[in-house]
């Protein structure tokens, strides 16, 4: 379940909770940036929330860098900020041919990108396994 751009952590906490009550067990939540200011990017990530939501809840976190950022440059270094911050995985969006995407083509990662974020994602979890 994504958070909302203008949705707080409560109220994030609180839709899962009226999926839960009726029946669905089954909640990832996921930060990818809310409204700000900033016009810089997409949405403004908000890192804070995860190690947050991680006290708050058992439930799963994920960061969608990519709409969240809606650049790719930063779509790898916020995605991998996001997992030391304790997220549990990642959506990204990749293409084969980025500048041929039908939508989405300007936070997408090619296939060599998405490869090397893998790689540093793996350095990551085992670093982030040893310290928390």
């Amino acid at each position: 379940m994504k958070r909302g751009l203008a949705a707080k952590i409560e109220e994030l906490l609180m839709a899962a909770e009226y999926i839960f009550a009726y029946g669905n067990p089954n909640i990832i939540l996921c930060e990818r940036g809310i409204r700000t200011f900033e016009t810089m990017t997409r949405n403004t990530v908000d890192i804070n929330a995860i190690p947050l939501l991680k006290e708050l809840t058992h439930l799963p976190i994920l960061i969608d860098a990519s709409h969240g950022t809606g650049k790719r440059s930063l779509v790898s270094p916020v995605t991998l900020a996001a997992v030391v911050a304790g997220a549990d995985g990642a959506m990204v969006e990749i293409h084969e041919h980025p500048s041929c995407a039908l939508s989405d083509g300007a936070q997408s990662l090619d296939f060599e990108m998405f490869d090397i974020l893998v790689q540093n994602l793996k350095k990551i979890l085992a670093v982030r396994e040893e310290l928390l």
